[in-house]
Formats: structure tokens, sequence, C-alpha cells
């Protein structure tokens, strides 16, 4: 955890399920990042594995995300 927040200042939150529930249990903020793998899922180039080095995957998810920013703002 410390190494996450020295090299990227992020901070990381855990969240567990609750011991005393069976079943489905509605995770809070789960959603948020579901919701954006499946916006780059949309992008035909990141929907597979087609890269060799995880630099120009790294880029293409930015292209992505730019993309979809850049719509939400139009």
């Amino acid at each position: 955890m410390r190494c996450i927040m020295d090299m990227f200042r992020w901070v990381v939150e855990i969240v567990l399920r609750p011991l005393e529930k069976k079943g489905f249990v509605h995770l809070p903020k789960r959603w948020v990042v579901e919701r954006t793998f499946g916006w780059l899922n949309w992008c035909r180039r990141l929907s597979k594995d087609y890269e060799r080095l995880p630099e120009t995957s790294e880029t293409f998810i930015y292209i992505a995300m730019i993309r979809i920013m850049v719509r939400r703002l139009a």
C-alpha cells in the first residue's frame, strides 16, 4: 500500500463485503470502475489484447479516455 502512495500518489481503499450478509451485496463505487471498463471495451483495439508492449496499450487507453471525455463535453 505504501508503494502505491509513494509512486503514484493514489489512495487505495479496499471495500469488503459485510461478513453477516450472504449472496449479492451492493458494494459502493464498484459500478464506477465496471462502467469505465465497459466504455473502454467499445474501442475495438482495446477489446482484445493486440499490443506487444504495455506502453502501447496504455497509450490507447489514454486515447480512448480522451475520446470519451471530449464526447461528454460536446
